[in-house]
Formats: structure tokens, C-alpha cells, sequence
């Protein structure tokens, strides 16, 4: 406290927009010298611990300013709004920040600035089910932004619930706020390489496929049989060229355990069918299969190789090879 305050005295504490909350006071104790303890007082004056129990059962937040109330309330309304908004900034988008308390909140806002983390929401207390469906707007936005950070705070049990149908939303807590901060860049660094990982494959697929010739189910109108993917994706619609470069067909359809799938990963044994392609004719020979790509989206996929995994970088190589066989200087 600033001032000498009575237990007769009404106090404003501030909301977490500004707006002042105006209750008399029900208990003032003052804190012990020396010690943990609090004893009952009439009076206090500054400079003091002191603790409060207010009349009013508004939720009043950890942290927020306060003052003895004057009958002066739009004063108080301004210097709040102003005390609250020189200390909480947010931005049209960006990730949600609770904390514990105001000072909490205000630490970690100062850090997220400095990260360049923007910040759309902040909140004190808890995680609540109303920052899950807020972080869910984030996702249709900006999918960095699908993030929730809670610094010294707790989730609450209906947003647990609510976050197991969204889990596209993540959720950070740490104790240490500098830990914090660090986890949020380092999944924020992780999401955005797989965000331009998924535009790229957007593009077309790097795939490369092992025919296994002792499943060839149908020899043509489609030719159909099986493959197991040794690098890379195969995707339904992928166009596929043979190790000599020439163009065999578009992926019609894909089937595992006898269901069709609009994708196999690496590892897996399916069986697929290419239309207008006779197997024993075009395919008897040939041992792998590989995505066509273009040479324009070859060199996007160069430029982004630290996004690749090991497997995909090795078949980029094994396309290149292929292309150059019949352009020296394709994808330089």
C-alpha cells in the first residue's frame, strides 16, 4: 500500500482490462515483522504487508494494482487502463499467454516480444476450456499461433477434455519462465518446417518404390501389383517415371489389407495399379519407380533439404541422376 487505509475503506482493484472493481473491506490484517504471521488491524499505513479479504465476490486476479476508493471513479478507470495497457500488448494475431499473476504475465510478455512471438490473448489463472476453442480461431489462421502458453499455471479439467478433440493445439507449461520461452521457439521452429514441408509435397511427392514381382495381381487395363516404399511417400495421382527416366503412369489407386489409402510411407508393402500400362510388357525388368518431378520443383526441394528426412534427400540425389542422364545440367 501507498497510502494509510482503513478496514472502513472501499478499494478498487483493477481487472484485466482496466476496468476497476469496487468493494469495502471485509478483514485487513498486517503482516508480522520477522515473520510469516498476519494480525487483525483497524488502520494500516505504508509501507506494509498486508492481506485483504473484500466484500465483494468479483474473481480479483493475482497482481492487479489497487487503490482506496474516492468516489473517484473515472480517474481510477483511467490510471488503470493506462497502468494495464503500458503493460499488456497483444496483436491482432499470435498465441495465447497465461500466467499466475499480473507480474508473472508481464515477464513473459517481455520475453515472447523478444522472441518475436506474437501474442493475440493473455489471461490470468488457469488454462480454461474458452483458451482451447480461442486457440482453435488460431488454428484456421495461422497454425503457429495454435499455441497456448502457461507459465505457472494449471490446465483445468474441461479444457483437458476439450484439448484431446483438438490436438492440433499445443500446449506448453514450464515453471522457468526462460525454459518456456525456449520450448515455444523450438516447437514454433518444428511446426513451421513442417508447414513448408506439407506446401512442398503439395507440389508433387518424393517417392521412390521397389517392385516386388512376386505380387502381380492383374497384367494390364490397369496393370496392378506390388510395391514397398523405400523412400519417401507414395500419394494417389503421383506420376511415376522408371530408373531410365521414362514416364510409366499416374497413380490410380493404392490398397493395404485389401482397403483402399490415398498414401503409403516408408516401409510400407502395398499394392497399386497404373492404367494403361502393361506390366510384363514395360515393367518385367525393372526393379524401382520413382515420383516425376519437374526441375523447378527439384530445386525447391534442394533449397528446402534441411526440411527433408535422410530417406527423401537420397531419392532427390537418385532423381537428379536419373534427369541428367538425359539433361547434364537439370536442377543445377
Amino acid at each position: 500500500m501507498k497510502v494509510n487505509s482503513k478496514k472502513s475503506d472501499e478499494i478498487a482493484v483493477a481487472n484485466l482490462s482496466g476496468e476497476p472493481i469496487i468493494s469495502k473491506i471485509r478483514i485487513l490484517e498486517e503482516i508480522q515483522p520477522l515473520c510469516a504471521k498476519f494480525k487483525p488491524k483497524d488502520k494500516v499505513t505504508a509501507s506494509t504487508g498486508v492481506r485483504m479479504q473484500l466484500i465483494d465476490k468479483s474473481e480479483i486476479l493475482p497482481g492487479m494494482p489497487f487503490e482506496i476508493f474516492k468516489n473517484n471513479l473515472e480517474e481510477i478507470k483511467t490510471k488503470f487502463k493506462k497502468e494495464i495497457s503500458e503493460n499488456i500488448q497483444t496483436q491482432k494475431q499470435g498465441i495465447i499467454a497465461k500466467a499466475d499473476s499480473l507480474g508473472s504475465l508481464e515477464a513473459l510478455l517481455v520475453l515472447l516480444k523478444q522472441s518475436n512471438i506474437p501474442v493475440v490473448k493473455v489471461g490470468i489463472g488457469n488454462i480454461k476450456k474458452s483458451d482451447i476453442i480461442s486457440a482453435k480461431a488460431n488454428l484456421d489462421i495461422n497454425e503457429l499461433d495454435a499455441i497456448i502458453v502457461g507459465f505457472n499455471t494449471e490446465i483445468e479439467e474441461d479444457a483437458k477434455e476439450l484439448s484431446k478433440e483438438y490436438k492440433e493445439i499445443k500446449i506448453i507449461q514450464d515453471e522457468v519462465v526462460y525454459k518456456l520461452i525456449e520450448n515455444v521457439e523450438k516447437f514454433r521452429k518444428e511446426k513451421s518446417a513442417e508447414i513448408e514441408k506439407r506446401r512442398l509435397m503439395e507440389l508433387t511427392t518424393i517417392c521412390k518404390l521397389e517392385i516386388l514381382h512376386q505380387y502381380v495381381f492383374r497384367n494390364q487395363n490397369p496393370a496392378v501389383f506390388g510395391v514397398r516404399v523405400v523412400g519417401g511417400k507414395l500419394k494417389k495421382d503421383l506420376h511415376l517415371i522408371d530408373e531410365e527416366g521414362e514416364k510409366v503412369a499416374r497413380v490410380k489407386n493404392i490398397e493395404a489389407d485389401k482397403k483402399t489409402i490415398s498414401e503409403a510411407t516408408l516401409g510400407m508393402e502395398v499394392a497399386m495399379s497404373l492404367p494403361g500400362v502393361n506390366f510384363e510388357r514395360q515393367l518385367k525388368n525393372k526393379k524401382f519407380l520413382y515420383s516425376d518431378l519437374g526441375e523447378s520443383q527439384f530445386k525447391k526441394f534442394k533449397k528446402n533439404k534441411d526440411i527433408l528426412g535422410q530417406d527423401e534427400i537420397k531419392v532427390l540425389q537418385e532423381i537428379s541422376e536419373i534427369k541428367r542422364k538425359e539433361k547434364t545440367e537439370w536442377g543445377m
